[in-house]
């Protein structure tokens, strides 16, 4: 039997996001503003997965993300997985769902919404999880969650 070798060492405490889409990762590590972290952050992709084919992973050392990183981060890479890291063992782990509403996280296209006029967080409803469709609260503009911009 071949002896299975780690790609990327082990973290003692913290989180790792794992399934990430290839062509995310670098998105994922600038939406969760990890270039500014002061702990370890390593970054790997293009490695083999039996379930997204290729992926990427990130492994945060001694970093426990927030509701509102993780909803974040839901826009981006829904369906990533994180591993929640203590004492080297995965104690949590937890698919990264869409919720139901966002919440300052993504700008309405819609030039004429208020929020693109006046200082104020902006609301979606996400309409259809399937198809990836969000409405703005205020002008009931639906966009593709797909080509939204981060705010």
């Amino acid at each position: 039997m071949a002896e299975k070798k780690m790609l990327v060492a082990a973290i003692e405490n913290g989180t790792v996001i794992d399934h990430i889409p290839t062509d995310k990762t670098f998105q994922v590590v600038n939406l969760l503003g990890l270039k500014d972290v002061q702990t370890p952050v390593t970054v790997g992709y293009n490695y083999p997965s039996e379930k997204v084919k290729i992926k990427g992973i990130i492994k945060v050392s001694n970093k426990f993300f927030t509701d509102d990183e993780i909803s974040r981060l839901s826009v981006v890479a829904p369906k990533v997985v994180l591993n929640i890291i203590k004492d080297y063992e995965v104690v949590e782990k937890k698919t990264v769902e869409t919720p139901d509403e966002l919440h300052g996280i993504i700008k309405c296209n819609n030039p004429v919404c208020i929020t693109n006029n006046e200082p104020m967080t902006t609301i979606f409803h996400i309409v259809d999880k399937e198809k990836g469709i969000c409405k703005c609260h205020y002008c009931d503009k639906e966009q593709d969650i797909n080509k939204v911009e981060l705010c």
